[in-house]
């Protein structure tokens, strides 16, 4: 198609639109959704169109691709349940203002307000102070419950009642279907006594001409591929809800219900499956889901046409593709949930350094009868804190897939060599989407770490009863002792080499209190060095405690002492891999081994 094709501006008049929305020439896919109608953002909205100012354009995107629709906009049905075409109109932006346009007009229902009829009457004794006006839009648009008050609550509302039945306050719909008649009624009022002069007729013509005459822009769209309807969603849609390719493959995998078919429906699947547990990972985000199932899809399923994992084709998901694979995707996906959450002690998706983890251990546990659990072990330390990056594009799922299929077949395999950076760990800082710190933040989490005052009760549990006993980052140096003594390391003064989880009680106790003041009470209780160990601090902090003041090297000393203490650690959990450690700092090799 011509690239001048694929972008068309035009206008059509506003009932002409709204007659050809009742008429199913226009659709609204699924993912437009969360319309928020407000009384007096409509009457803005006609006051607009009644001084004839711009709406702002009505995006259309036309193609032959069948989505699943709302049925329904304000009460009126626009597409019936057997609904096929060759090309297809849809909104990707304007139903807010068509829903507030339609109801308006022609009435309706308004989701949440079963008792309130959206109908809009014009007063046609209104007039506008001048051209800026910006108040009498509010006298001149009425909502019936404006104009008649049953129980007499308002009296303000008795002139109101007044003016309709005497035909000076109209039903918008009447005035553009029954103006001959209107006009004729309005004419014989003892005001006007056939003066067509008068400013009730001059007003009543003026909202005549209104809904004969308004145009409404339109930019209709054609040839445009779905991933690029999501970008033109999201750029021309900044200030709302952006559109997912998550919302684009719902809606074309919707099969509705019959006699015979339970139907299908992708977000429902989603959202009851997040329902099984509490578990924090199952609340990952909708596009998160998706990429797995897109995996599972193409791993299991001979020539899916699900190629990659991107927007491109992600859309070519098929419905009978995921009711192929979800049983045991299920039950691969919490597999790979309860792997972090029981067997790593990982309580949340805040700390598993690579997202597409989710993909590659899933597609690991997908009809595996005989997972290998410290294999699995080893495969997520090594990749999370190599130090080179392992898992950062769709070139590396490929590679740990391949590999780790090598297991799940009972193949030989064989890990390469493990590279852990000295320098590396020195210069980690806390990020709360940096892969190098939820790796570091990962270690410390898995070995369980005891509070230092309640040393029986493990910092990172799986329910937290009270909101003042949730996990801390706590700075072992607080930040006033690191300004006085910063040592030769200049340490960041949010170091992971420098931070260990406490619960928020005790975190507050310590609050900024000097190491030797705050370790030296909690040394008191016996099982204080097994509280620390449990977060990889050494113990000589623990020698410290006992004398009049810190050595002048302290910092330098503990930095560097934990960081051997978390390289021993990985070097346990790495058993049998070649293991080697440099530091690029020195630049010279500290281990080889």
């Amino acid at each position: 198609m011509n690239f001048t094709d694929r972008i068309k501006p035009t206008d059509k008049g506003i009932t002409t639109y709204l007659d050809e929305l009742k008429n199913q020439d226009y659709q609204i896919p699924t993912f437009q959704r969360d319309v928020v109608w407000e009384k007096e953002n409509v009457k803005k909205l006609w006051d607009s169109i009644y001084k004839f100012y711009p709406l702002g354009s009505i995006l259309v995107w036309k193609t032959d691709l069948k989505l699943q629709n709302h049925r329904e906009i304000g009460g009126h049905k626009i597409v019936n349940d057997n609904f096929n075409r060759t090309e297809y109109q849809y909104l990707l932006d304007g139903q807010q203002r068509t829903t507030s346009l339609l109801t308006s007009l022609y009435g309706g229902k308004i989701e949440g307000r079963e008792d309130f009829d959206p109908a809009l009457f014009v007063d046609i004794t209104v007039e506008s102070s001048d051209d800026t006006d910006d108040e009498s839009y509010k006298k001149r648009f009425l909502y019936w419950d404006e104009i008649d008050d049953k129980n007499g609550t308002f009296k303000r509302n008795i002139s109101k009642k007044k003016k309709f039945d005497e035909g000076l306050i109209l039903k918008l719909i009447d005035i553009k279907e029954k103006y001959n008649d209107i006009q004729k009624t309005v004419i014989k009022h003892p005001e006007i006594d056939l003066n067509f002069d008068h400013q009730y007729i001059e007003e009543l013509g003026r909202i005549k001409q209104v809904l004969d005459n308004y145009r409404l822009s339109f930019i209709e769209l054609k040839g445009i591929q779905v991933s690029e309807v999501c970008q033109i969603f999201e750029r021309i849609n900044q200030a709302g809800k952006p559109l997912d390719i998550f919302d684009i493959v719902v809606a074309k995998t919707f099969r509705p219900k019959s006699a015979s078919d339970s139907g299908f429906y992708l977000r429902d699947l989603i959202d009851g499956f997040r329902e099984i547990n509490n578990s924090r990972f199952l609340q990952l985000s909708d596009f998160d889901y998706l990429q797995i199932l897109s995996i599972l899809i193409r791993e299991n399923i001979e020539n899916s046409g699900i190629v990659n994992i991107t927007p491109r084709y992600l859309n070519d998901i098929k419905t009978e593709q995921i009711e192929t694979i979800w049983a045991d995707s299920k039950k691969a996906i919490l597999k790979t949930f309860d792997f972090f959450e029981n067997t790593l002690n990982l309580k949340g998706p805040q700390l598993i350094p690579y997202r597409y983890f989710y993909l590659t251990i899933s597609n690991y546990f997908y009809q595996n009868s005989n997972p290998d659990y410290d294999f699995l072990k080893k495969y997520f330390w090594f990749n999370s804190l190599h130090r080179d990056d392992l898992l950062s594009n769709t070139t590396d799922i490929k590679n740990h897939i391949t590999f780790l299929n090598k297991e799940k077949n009972k193949e030989e395999y064989q890990f390469e060599r493990f590279l852990i950076d000295r320098d590396t760990l020195r210069k980690a800082s806390y990020s709360s989407k940096g892969v190098s710190s939820r790796a570091i933040l990962a270690l410390f989490a898995t070995n369980q770490p005891k509070d230092w005052k309640f040393t029986d009760r493990n910092v990172i549990a799986e329910n937290f009863f009270f909101s003042t006993d949730k996990p801390n980052l706590h700075h072992i140096f607080p930040t006033d002792y690191i300004a006085k003594n910063p040592g030769s390391n200049t340490i960041d003064n949010n170091s992971l080499m420098n931070i260990a989880y406490l619960t928020q009680i005790t975190n507050l106790e310590i609050s900024n209190k000097n190491p030797l003041d705050y370790i030296c009470d909690y040394d008191k209780n016996p099982d204080f060095p097994t509280a620390i160990k449990s977060h990889l601090i050494p113990e000589q902090i623990l020698e410290w405690s006992s004398l009049p003041e810190m050595p002048e090297n302290a910092l330098d000393l503990f930095i560097e002492q934990r960081i051997d203490l978390i390289i021993e650690q990985l070097k346990s959990k790495l058993n049998g891999i070649k293991f080697e450690v440099i530091d690029t700092r020195e630049n010279v090799m500290a281990e080889n081994e």
